[in-house]
């Protein structure tokens, strides 16, 4: 996906949270795309960005090999935005001074405008993190606002600079930074579902032309499901030939469901049952990435088998989302991988077959509004994110048969119950844990030695970060209750009051 008209590229220098930068511009309605800091310069003209934004970064730019590029060739294509790392490369660059900070700034800070400058007045609480600081502007510039030890707010020509994250949720009003910067650059807020549909539209019959034939991997989640909607509205069903693979890690009843629902959208759908071949595959396997890789290496082991004349596709569709991307690929190649994902990384060259990832570089958020614009359900549209290694990431240590049985009621439980109390769709996602951990227990007159179940429920709008539940005590009695009732096997319930970061939404 390029920059289009009135959109920004974000440049990379390795921030942990750099890619909430592109969700607040998009939230604001502008295309917002991240490249690395290494983008060759010929390539950021031919996009064209209204805007180019520099993103912060652990380093200091005046070490030896700090990430580093020319400040002055990036003016000369449009205004630059730096924050934190981003701001203190363009005042070393133009002649500034940066310096190890006395006193480092970490937290929340508090920000004093000059009074000449009323534009930020709003935003005055802020988050900060970083060692260094700008000790001297470069010339040309002033400074706009600052703390009680730094400046903060910098103003030169055509660049706007601040020490401080305004991506990030704890910076109060840090949307003003966007806005304003947007109007520097004379952007228009056009990014939204119509734009979205039109550019991947164009997009796709550039990539697959007006021949080809899509294999279309379906989790039965929203992301593929839109995928292969759009994939079929765009080409036509008879070539887009979708596959739903049973991989005996599906929620309860969700293989006959997903089939039934999907036929009725007027998709072409093949189901596959693959139990045995997965479940033989995890076999003895504990380690999470482990799992991971071992689900990954089936899938492509079935989608061969089900291709049958390989010559008759081209192309292998996934769903695969932004934050798949992020936790998989830094960037830059300094940050740490979060958790691979089975759906990121390319295909085996024996497949002969190339990657068609059309939502790639959408949050979910914007799948979701992009899949209403299709015309997909909102009951389709709305429902919880599911992994795609499926419930082998909720069965922590080694995945059997049995277990699984066990996550599935229980699992159903969990979810019948938020549906009836009108929860669900204030929960960005819910799910079961089963723990490796057995305990005592006491049902009517005997000793029970059964397995600990997690729950777990979050608030988000991307997944990038999120928020545990906080549900009333009467309904987490009612759940544990059934569940213990209900499910055999299962002999205490826990709730997970973990919020990302620190931990990831799911346990593997």
């Amino acid at each position: 996906m390029s920059v289009k008209s009135d959109g920004f590229l974000i440049l990379d220098f390795g921030s942990q949270v750099t890619q909430l930068i592109a969700r607040r511009l998009r939230e604001l309605n502008y295309y917002s795309e991240i490249k690395s800091y290494k983008t060759p310069i010929d390539e950021i003209k031919k996009m064209k960005p209204k805007g180019i934004i520099l993103s912060g970064g652990p380093n200091s730019v005046y070490e030896a090999g700090a990430p580093y590029r020319s400040i002055k060739e990036l003016q000369e294509i449009a205004p630059l935005l730096g924050i934190c790392y981003g701001l203190q490369l363009i005042c070393h660059d133009l002649g500034g001074e940066v310096e190890s900070a006395q006193h480092r700034e970490y937290g929340y800070q508090n920000i004093v405008y000059h009074n000449t400058f009323s534009d930020f007045s709003s935003l005055q609480k802020v988050w900060m993190s970083h060692g260094d600081v700008v000790k001297k502007v470069p010339k040309g510039f002033e400074i706009l606002g600052t703390t009680e030890n730094h400046p903060a707010v910098v103003k030169g020509p055509n660049i706007l600079g601040v020490q401080f994250h305004p991506e990030v949720a704890h910076t109060e009003n840090g949307n003003d930074v966007f806005k304003y910067f947007a109007k520097m650059c004379g952007a228009i807020p056009s990014w939204n579902a119509g734009s979205m549909l039109a550019t991947l539209k164009e997009e796709v019959l550039k990539q697959v032309g007006e021949t080809s034939h899509i294999l279309c991997a379906l989790s039965g989640g929203v992301d593929s499901s839109v995928v292969a909607t759009l994939l079929t509205q765009i080409l036509g069903a008879e070539r887009v030939h979708c596959v739903f693979v049973n991989n005996g890690l599906l929620r309860k009843d969700e293989y006959e469901t997903v089939l039934r629902d999907f036929e009725g959208l007027g998709l072409n759908i093949k189901g596959v049952d693959a139990r045995n071949e997965f479940l033989s595959a995890l076999k003895g396997l504990t380690d999470p990435e482990q799992k991971r890789k071992a689900i990954g290496r089936v899938f492509i082991e079935v989608f061969e088998k089900t291709i049958g004349n390989k010559n008759q596709f081209q192309f292998l569709a996934q769903g695969t989302l932004y934050p798949d991307v992020i936790e998989s690929v830094s960037s830059i190649g300094g940050s740490v991988t979060i958790k691979s994902h089975h759906n990121v990384g390319g295909l085996p060259e024996k497949m002969k077959l190339k990657l068609v990832e059309p939502v790639r570089l959408l949050f979910k958020d914007e799948v979701r509004r992009l899949g209403l614009e299709l015309g997909l359900p909102a009951k389709l549209i709305q429902r919880h994110p599911f992994p795609g290694p499926g419930l082998s990431i909720r069965v922590i240590g080694e995945v059997t048969e049995e277990k699984l049985k066990i996550l599935r009621e229980a699992d159903a439980v969990f979810i019948n119950a938020l549906r009836e109390k009108n929860l669900y769709d204030k929960i960005w996602q819910a799910f079961c844990v089963l723990l490796p951990v057995q305990t005592v227990g006491v049902q009517g007159d005997g000793r029970t030695y059964d397995s600990v179940l997690a729950l777990r429920a979050v608030t988000s709008s991307d997944g990038m970060t999120a928020d545990w539940y906080p549900f009333d005590f009467e309904f987490m009695r009612e759940v544990s209750n059934r569940i213990t009732n209900q499910v055999k096997g299962v002999s205490r319930v826990v709730y997970d009051v973990t919020s990302k970061p620190p931990a990831t939404i799911e346990w593997e």
